[in-house]
C-alpha cells in the first residue's frame, strides 16, 4: 500500500488551518498544530512537509524553525501575511525552503506543496555519491572533491552543481536553473546565475583542468562529464 506525504499545518488561527486541512485531505494525512510548542510536539510524526505560520503568540514560526531544522530535513514552507526582503533573508537562515504570503490561492499552494516534495523524493531516490572522472558528489554530505581536495562550495553554488550534474547533458537557461534553485519568490534575477557559475568554475579551476559546466553559446549551461 502506497502511504499518503503527512503535511503537518501549524496556524495559530483556527479557521485557517481548517481550509488547509480540508482542501488537502483526500491527498495527504494531515497533522495539526495551533501553537509553536505544540508543533514541537508534532514534528516526532516525521512529516514530509511543514506549513508554519511565522506571526504566533509565544513562540513563533522563526523560532521552530530554528529549533527544528537540525533534527528534520523536510521542506519547512513559512505562511506569512506580509513580507519584507530582510525578513525573507532571516527565514531562509532559520532553514525555511520557500514562504506562501496570506492571503494564498489554494490550487497554488498545492503545487508549491507538490513540487518540494517532487524534490525531496528526487534527493532520496538519487544514489547519495557519484562519481565523474576525478570530480566526486556526495548529494548527502553535500560535498565535492576534486583529487582528494574538498571544494567549498555555498549553497546556491552546490544546489547549480547538483542540479546540472544529476541532469547530466541536459541543457538549463539561467532562467531554468534560477527558477529551480531560488524557488518561485527569488529576490533576484537570473543574472546572478552567471555569477554563481563563474565562482564554481574559479573553485573548480584551481584543481582540474577538465570544465564540468560547459556554456552551451545562445542556450545555457550543461554539465560535461
Amino acid at each position: 500500500m502506497i502511504l499518503n506525504p503527512k503535511l503537518l499545518i501549524v496556524d495559530d488561527e483556527r479557521g485557517i488551518v481548517d481550509m488547509i486541512q480540508s482542501y488537502f485531505q483526500t491527498q495527504y494525512d494531515i497533522l495539526t498544530a495551533y501553537s509553536g510548542q505544540e508543533a514541537l510536539k508534532k514534528v516526532v510524526c516525521k512529516p514530509d512537509l511543514i506549513l508554519l505560520d511565522i506571526n504566533m503568540p509565544g513562540m513563533d514560526g522563526l523560532t521552530v524553525c530554528q529549533q527544528i531544522r537540525e533534527h528534520i530535513s523536510c521542506p519547512i514552507l513559512f505562511l506569512t501575511a506580509r513580507i519584507e526582503s530582510s525578513d525573507k533573508i532571516i527565514g531562509f537562515q532559520a532553514g525555511a525552503d520557500d514562504y506562501i504570503v496570506k492571503p494564498f490561492d489554494l490550487d497554488e499552494l498545492g503545487a508549491r506543496i507538490a513540487a518540494h516534495l517532487r524534490r525531496e523524493q528526487r534527493r532520496q531516490n538519487n544514489s547519495a555519491v557519484r562519481f565523474f572522472g576525478e570530480l566526486i558528489l556526495d548529494y548527502s554530505a553535500r560535498t565535492v572533491t576534486i583529487n582528494n581536495q574538498n571544494i567549498p562550495l555555498s549553497k546556491r553554488e552546490f544546489e547549480i552543481v547538483e542540479l546540472l550534474s544529476l541532469n547530466a547533458g541536459q541543457v538549463f537557461d539561467r532562467e531554468r536553473i534560477y527558477e529551480l534553485v531560488w524557488g518561485l519568490d527569488g529576490d533576484g534575477n537570473s543574472d546572478t546565475i552567471m555569477e554563481h557559475i563563474r565562482k564554481i568554475r574559479a573553485k573548480f579551476a584551481a584543481h582540474t583542468l577538465h570544465n564540468y559546466i560547459e556554456t552551451v553559446w545562445g542556450c545555457g549551461y550543461r554539465w560535461n562529464a
